[in-house]
């Protein structure tokens, strides 16, 4: 059966509190993975002792992690360029570390520069809720893209190079992926970690000359064949998957018979790639209950975790103790219990 987490710091608070209530069964782990300045080795975000120390704060506060979902710089590895090989030696210790203390998969995304991107924070959704939004014609020029006004999710904006001449084609990247895969793909495995690849949001390429080769059903498959693993898996976000495909469920059972699916975001969206917003979880273009039965039949025992929040009365986009967050958890929950149900 799929297990319901919800994505939180290693700090227990309301938050925790509020979700072992509804019934969350796991963490998570939102872990700061950027290098500190003049650290020992030994103390570094992705060192042993620090992934020991916040495994236990999580067993400690009754969810335990199951899933890393930051990561630490690898722009270089994108990108193919000089200290890549310094930034894949980081990302193989995460990965023997999270070996170590049984942290199981580690969700990566691939998206050079840009990240995930959109346009517009505040679109009037059901009953005067707000969501974020994508649409293409609002995207600036490549000169003007740094200026802050095109933002990614979590509000930032995007990477000062957006502005730049440099262009990033799919061979490029293909190539730099695979460079990357070849030599993290045996480390996982050998400790026992699972990848699970996030998708380009929005599921969209190129964007102002920027190639996001994370952004077909077809790119997956080649993924998963490109350095064959039991390692080498995915992560279905199915706000990005739904624009990609017309028929979710066929997918999932595509990838969940490969044993290929390592963790899932479970969201919606109304529109096209060009042009979205997001949803609540029973107002978007997904039919829910299929995909869950989808996930039964092949299965899948992944971890969920809803996100992408509408913002309710007070709550802000990133709050983990919201009204929506609790709005999200109990209806995914009531969708899997009828769903394996039906089975008993």
């Amino acid at each position: 059966m799929l297990k319901i987490a919800i994505s939180t710091p290693p700090q227990a608070g309301d938050r925790w509190t509020l979700m072992k209530q509804v019934g969350v069964e796991c963490a998570v782990g939102g872990i700061r993975l950027r290098p500190i300045d003049g650290a020992e080795p030994e103390d570094q975000p992705w060192s042993l002792p620090s992934l020991k120390k916040a495994k236990d704060a999580y067993e400690a506060g009754g969810i335990p992690v199951k899933v890393i979902e930051s990561r630490p710089p690898m722009e270089k590895i994108k990108l193919g360029l000089d200290g890549r090989d310094e930034e894949i030696e980081v990302v193989c210790e995460l990965l023997r570390n999270m070996g170590k203390v049984g942290i199981p998969t580690w969700c990566y995304a691939w998206m050079p520069i840009l990240g995930v991107i959109r346009t517009s924070r505040s679109i009037s959704s059901r009953g005067g809720a707000h969501v974020s939004g994508f649409d293409l014609a609002q995207m600036p020029d490549r000169e003007n893209l740094a200026e802050g006004t095109i933002r990614n999710i979590d509000g930032t904006p995007v990477g000062e190079q957006a502005s730049s001449d440099v262009e990033v084609t799919d061979e490029q990247q293909w190539a730099c992926l695979k460079y990357f895969l070849e030599r993290v793909v045996p480390v996982a495995e050998e400790a026992g970690v699972n990848l699970a690849m996030h998708p380009d949001d929005p599921p969209l390429s190129p964007i102002r000359g920027i190639s996001r080769i994370m952004s077909s059903v077809d790119n997956y498959q080649k993924l998963v064949d490109l350095v064959p693993s039991p390692a080498n898996g995915i992560c279905i976000c199915q706000g990005n998957f739904t624009l990609m495909t017309d028929d979710l469920p066929s997918v999932i059972r595509n990838f969940g018979e490969q044993k290929k699916i390592h963790f899932l975001h479970i969201r919606d969206v109304q529109g096209t790639p060009e042009k979205f917003e997001e949803a609540f979880h029973d107002d978007g273009k997904t039919n829910l209950v299929e995909c869950f039965r989808a996930y039964r039949d092949v299965g899948c025992q992944a971890v969920l975790r809803p996100d992408h929040y509408p913002k309710m009365g007070g709550d802000s986009y990133d709050d983990e103790a919201g009204v929506a967050r609790l709005f999200a958890v109990g209806y995914l929950k009531g969708i899997r219990e009828t769903v394996y149900s039906e089975t008993a």
